[in-house]
């Protein structure tokens, strides 16, 4: 699996996943896409195949209690992917990595992504809550 971190995301987070053996995954800033749109990434992120890791989820897979029905996947057919890291606004990097390293453990146990999003989301001060589900719905 190759990752794809978003720019609103520590590079920090790549090396983590490079130093777990997804040894392709790079970051927004890395490829020098700083400052795109997200409607500019998306034929990016697709036609390579990344599967992309961000915190700005509703941009990307749209309303938490409608994931699909807006956002940059609502008409992907196929995708390698999404991974979301839901924690509070302004959240600094070792709560990024903690919800990373949460999402790396689900992937270890089950790497298919494909046409699914991962969501890690801090549910409480203590609590990460994950789900997985499909997207486009089935």
């Amino acid at each position: 699996m190759k990752f794809l971190i978003d720019e609103c995301l520590s590079p920090e987070l790549a090396k983590i996943a490079k130093g777990k053996g997804h040894g392709e995954t790079s970051h927004i800033v890395w490829m020098g896409l700083a400052g795109r749109k997200d409607w500019e990434l998306k034929s990016i992120i697709l036609q390579d195949d990344w599967t992309f890791v961000t915190k700005n989820s509703v941009d990307f897979r749209g309303p938490t209690d409608t994931p699909g029905s807006k956002g940059q996947y609502a008409d992907v057919a196929i995708h390698a992917g999404l991974v979301c890291l839901n924690g509070p606004p302004g959240m600094d990097l070792d709560m990024q990595i903690e919800l990373f390293e949460q999402a790396l453990e689900e992937l270890e146990a089950d790497p298919d992504l494909i046409n699914q999003v991962l969501e890690v989301t801090l549910a409480d001060e203590d609590e990460l809550r994950v789900l997985r589900y499909a997207l486009p719905r089935e």
